[in-house]
């Protein structure tokens, strides 16, 4: 009973930070395989070229119902101009909650560079979307008629925006974002906790490379906020990248840990608290317009459901792409 006991209570200490299923797309860190502009609208037509990415996410292989994500994005500049388009599609499933959305995105840039050599450029991006919210509840245990459980497989679909900035100096860059500005009942319009699903996003990061050097580095932080739940994390990244004649290899690793614990019974009757830690290795290669990569995702706790990570697959492909025009190693504009 003890051990049925921690298992229960992990899963419910891990469940607001990995079981996002009603908090619009989750944020894990798909944004470091080349693709900032899931999590930031202002990075839309950001790059120098039009891009299109693929990436499916898989947790806990060999469990039922483990969570798994599959998105679809893909933005670039209209013509020449300054201004810029975007599309991400989603489908999330968590037990018995599952979610699909759809975002578009415009994006506007302004270039404060005296000449085509120096990045300076400051970029505002908004996305408006739906997002449609399941409950299956036909599976659902109850000896007789429940107030709360229908039976049934609830929906709701609601409207929600996103909106944000970037800005790139030379090699250095920041974003802000805020996510899901508008009220979202999902479908649990009684509990006043889900109607506030905003969510505060700060980046930044700069790559250090020597003159002539074929090698760069690139360390980065994200925080985020979740307004409702005062609940709070924050990402340490690390990227290097080395220039080849089909391309580039890189590889990086980043560290998740929330500012926030939570409490759960230890096995010996005692209270006890943790933190979300996470650690996730990425390798990837881009080779002329295409681009793949690897992510594991492993959780570093004493509690938690599993010992299995997540696995995640990014394919990716350039187009219509233009000069490089910055000299700077920025790999999210050049």
């Amino acid at each position: 009973m003890k051990l049925k006991r921690i298992i229960i209570t992990g899963l419910f200490v891990f469940i607001s930070y990995l079981g996002t299923s009603q908090e619009g797309l989750p944020i894990y860190t798909d944004y470091l395989t080349d693709n900032y502009y899931l999590i930031h609208p202002s990075m839309a037509g950001v790059a120098n070229c039009s891009k299109v990415r693929l990436t499916a996410r898989q947790q806990w292989f060999g469990q039922d119902d483990a969570p798994k994500l599959l998105t679809l994005s893909m933005n670039g500049r209209i013509g020449e101009s300054p201004s810029a388009i975007g599309a991400i599609l989603y489908a999330d499933k968590n037990g018995y909650h599952s979610q699909k959305g759809a975002y578009v995105t415009y994006a506007h840039h302004l270039m404060f560079s005296r000449n085509e050599v120096d990045l300076n450029m400051l970029s505002f991006g908004l996305s408006a979307g739906f997002i449609q919210y399941q409950l299956d509840e036909t599976t659902f245990l109850f000896d007789g008629p429940d107030p709360i459980i229908d039976g049934v497989v609830q929906n709701a679909t609601n409207f929600n925006i996103d909106f944000g900035f970037s800005y790139h100096f030379l090699d250095f860059y920041a974003h802000g974002t805020v996510k899901n500005v508008l009220k979202n009942s999902g479908v649990n319009n009684d509990i006043e906790i889900t109607s506030n699903l905003r969510r505060y996003l700060l980046s930044v990061g700069n790559v250090f490379s020597k003159l002539g050097s074929s090698w760069s580095y690139e360390p980065s932080v994200m925080f985020q906020y979740k307004d409702g739940t005062k609940e709070s994390t924050i990402d340490l990244n690390a990227k290097v990248y080395k220039q080849m004649e089909f391309g580039t290899l890189w590889g990086g690793l980043s560290y998740r840990q929330s500012l926030d614990g939570a409490e759960y019974l230890s096995s010996n009757n005692t209270i006890s608290s943790q933190k979300l830690q996470q650690i996730s290795p990425i390798l990837g290669v881009n080779y002329n317009d295409f681009m793949f990569a690897y992510n594991y995702t492993y959780q570093t706790n004493s509690v938690v459901f599993t010992n299995g990570g997540f696995h995640q697959l990014t394919l990716g492909y350039n187009f219509n792409c233009r000069r490089e025009r910055f000299d700077c190693k920025c790999p999210a504009v050049n």
